[in-house]
């Protein structure tokens, strides 16, 4: 809740106005009326008791620093749960990025003053015992005050850093795109070379008046950084090459230290080095001091817009808890991906090695004791037996051979959403009946059942060309079809049950837990037919085709809350309701039961997800699942054998990864789920096979890149379908056609 002018706050801060606000709270200017002088108050909104003790440790630690380039931090409160406050110095003067606006591009010396007092206060946190890392330097945090003088400010993100064999203790972690280093989007070690990082982002963008390509995006391969002095050829060489190295991707390739920074800086101006605080820049004007104050926000940028036109980015994500893991040092997807291509040769070479050595040694054996082995068995093994003496035995197979080829096709015909033809056509390969133990009982699979028309599909939702979009795989992973080119992104596949349609939603920009403005749309498996299904206002996603192919359940917006709808698949204007929840009480991830009778999906209550279930008309909702406000519960999947529901769980309070547990679908009996016990660092989002024996599924490994997985419910036979840095989700099988 924003603090209103004149508010007085901890019985001594009379608040004067708001000179930012951002997704983590906001920054004001107050009135000390016990020492009657002007301090900014920094707000933290997020209040959990580990943030509580964090802040105030920090606070502590803060109040300390005394540094002619930093704001002297004079007090610290938590008022309940309304906040944590930080007081400081207030600083008169405009920000860097106000000048950036104001000037465009800076002159170079100037610019090297400013990294140079930066430095300055970055070598002094660092010192620190313990060490402090900013965080969050970008221009908006560097103040220059009406003399000039250069100050580091907002030390609302502020970490105290221990050293690499310890845990470290971690406050909100925001991220900047173009200013933040990529080991900060995730759960990599920072270090004071992050800070390094964004202190060369900062003096790019100053140089260029463009804000740099995204550290994330360039650590995936997906952006290079352009050269400094592509978009200002005005700067020396020395300065530009020293700005970039400071941007390195990997931090080994960055200036380890602030004073190896401060150094190349300065060798690069051929200038001398001063006494900390010393350094100084022209003096703002006036008109520039007084300037209104502007949202503290992280930016997004065009590749060539200049600053003052950056497009505002939704504010920061709320912050991972206190006791995330963050240990291990920051290493580039890339050289992940060939560390791991290379341990994969060197292993398959080993197995090759060991396997024609193995090979060579028993058939040396058997060749030259040919009473090991019983004249029958012997004469079966060719290489074991003179040509001349070989007698060809022609041995019935018992395995059946189907040999008829099954068509299905599909005509158009006069509705208005017209469906081309679309002809499918597979040769059956038997498959052998496969027995094993799925979650404590044993199953049988049938031979007939022909998984993915045949070849056997996986629709997954790939960023591989850029906005995510839907693409049919082979269970080897290869061959992959681009099903949809929808401009702003396709995802939330849902196969029709003849597994010749998709329904999914456009926009998706990303993987994301909502979708506002989506609608849905259904479009043939060869990637024709195209066809909106509900474009209406607010948001239509989670679709759900059911198993008699007449209605689609699916989560919409259009009440102002999330509820569940069905939707008529011939008739779009047939629309029905299934949920009415209160207020703040939201419906979603509809799951439809093999027979279609009943829904099993999503209620969100108490600030968490729970598991209801439902009949298809929406009556008799009750809750089969009660975790307690400790987690929540989401993303249901029914069982094609009727027998278990599975579903992921997260901690609600703290971060921690996904769970996957399951309940039975008919036993009322128990309202907890059982854990399974995959011992697998990631897994969400989960479909079954169509004969139930398989699961796809969203899965990381140590890289934390986002890939699709199948194995069987018991956790065996485990296979990579995606294996590129791009992000890769939204797994769905394509359904089994059953011979006739």
């Amino acid at each position: 809740m924003t603090l209103e002018k004149g508010t007085l706050i901890h019985n001594r801060y009379r608040i004067i106005d708001i000179l930012g606000q951002g997704g983590m709270g906001s920054v004001y200017r107050a009135i000390d009326e016990n020492l009657g002088v002007s301090v900014a108050l920094k707000e933290n909104l997020f209040t959990t008791d580990e943030y509580a003790r964090q802040f105030r440790l920090e606070a502590v630690i803060l109040a300390n620093l005394r540094h002619p380039n930093l704001p002297r931090v004079s007090d610290h409160f938590v008022l309940g749960d309304l906040g944590q406050y930080l007081v400081m110095d207030f600083i008169e003067g405009e920000d860097l990025r106000y000048r950036m606006e104001r000037l465009g591009m800076l002159e170079e010396e100037d610019a090297v003053h400013i990294g140079a007092s930066m430095c300055d206060a970055l070598a002094y946190l660092h010192s620190r015992k313990p060490p402090i890392l900013h965080r969050d330097l970008k221009p908006g945090n560097v103040k220059i005050s009406p003399d000039g003088h250069i100050y580091l400010v907002d030390f609302g993100l502020a970490k105290v850093y221990q050293n690499a064999s310890q845990a470290t203790t971690t406050g909100a972690r925001a991220m900047t795109p173009g200013y933040s280093p990529p080991e900060q989007y995730g759960t990599a070690r920072t270090d004071p070379r992050t800070d390094i990082y964004s202190l060369g982002a900062t003096l790019y963008a100053a140089l260029t008046g463009i804000i740099p390509e995204d550290g994330l995006a360039r650590a995936m391969d997906n952006a290079q950084l352009t050269p400094l002095r592509k978009r200002n050829p005005k700067v020396s060489r020395k300065l530009s090459a020293t700005i970039e190295k400071a941007m390195a991707v990997d931090p080994s390739d960055r200036f380890q230290t602030a004073e190896e920074f401060k150094a190349a800086l300065l060798a690069s101006g051929s200038m001398t080095q001063q006494v900390p605080g010393s350094y100084k820049v022209i003096p703002p004007p006036p008109e520039a001091v007084s300037h209104p104050p502007r949202a503290i926000q992280a930016t997004v940028v065009d590749e060539e817009k200049p600053v003052g036109e950056a497009r505002k980015a939704p504010g920061p994500v709320p912050p991972k808890s206190a006791a995330s893991h963050e240990d291990q040092p920051f290493v580039s997807p890339l050289k992940r991906q060939k560390e791991r291509e290379r341990k994969r040769r060197a292993s398959l070479i080993r197995f090759a090695v060991i396997a024609g050595l193995l090979l060579l040694t028993v058939g040396a054996v058997l060749y030259f004791s040919p009473g090991i082995l019983p004249a029958d068995v012997r004469a079966m093994v060719p290489f074991l037996v003179p040509t001349a003496t070989t007698t060809p035995t022609s041995i019935p197979s018992s395995t059946p051979t189907l040999e008829p080829t099954a068509t299905i096709t599909t005509t158009s015909t006069s509705t208005p959403r017209p469906t081309p033809t679309a002809t499918f056509t597979f040769t059956p390969t038997p498959r052998s009946v496969v027995t094993e133990s799925v979650l404590g009982e044993t199953a049988t699979a049938p031979a007939s059942l022909i998984v993915g028309g045949g070849a056997g599909q996986v629709a997954i939702v790939s960023e591989r060309v850029g906005a995510p979009q839907i693409f049919l795989v082979d269970l080897n992973g290869e061959n992959a079809f681009q099903v949809t080119s929808m401009p702003n992104g396709a995802c939330q596949p849902s196969w029709s049950p003849d597994g010749l349609r998709i329904v999914f939603i456009s926009p998706c920009l990303r993987n994301t837990d909502s979708y506002s403005n989506a609608s849905l749309y259904i479009i043939n498996g060869d990637g024709t037919g195209l066809t909106t299904l509900d474009a209406s206002p607010g948001g239509n996603f989670d679709p759900a085709w059911s198993p008699d192919g007449k209605t689609i359940a699916y989560t919409s917006l259009r009440t102002g809350q999330m509820e569940i709808f069905l939707i008529d698949v011939e008739d779009p204007t047939q629309i029905v309701q299934l949920t009415r929840g209160q207020s703040l009480v939201e419906s979603r991830m509809p799951a439809w039961s093999p027979d279609g009778s009943q829904l099993v999906y999503v209620v969100k209550r108490l600030n968490v997800y729970q598991i209801w279930m439902m009949n298809a008309d929406g009556s008799d909702q009750i809750q089969i699942i009660r975790s307690g406000v400790a987690y929540t519960d989401y993303l249901p999947n029914w069982s094609p054998k009727n027998d278990l529901i599975i579903f992921n769980q997260r901690c609600a309070k703290t971060f921690c990864n996904p769970y996957l547990l399951s309940i039975s679908a008919t036993d009322r009996s128990t309202e907890q789920g059982l854990r399974l016990p995959f011992t697998l660092t990631y897994i969400e989002n989960i479909d079954y096979s169509p004969d139930g024996f398989y699961i796809a599924y969203e899965g990381a490994e140590e890289s934390g890149n986002i890939d699709v997985y199948y194995m069987t419910l018991s956790g065996g036979d485990r296979v990579r379908l995606t294996s590129g840095p791009e992000q890769d989700f939204d797994p769905v099988w394509r359904p089994a056609i059953q011979e006739p």
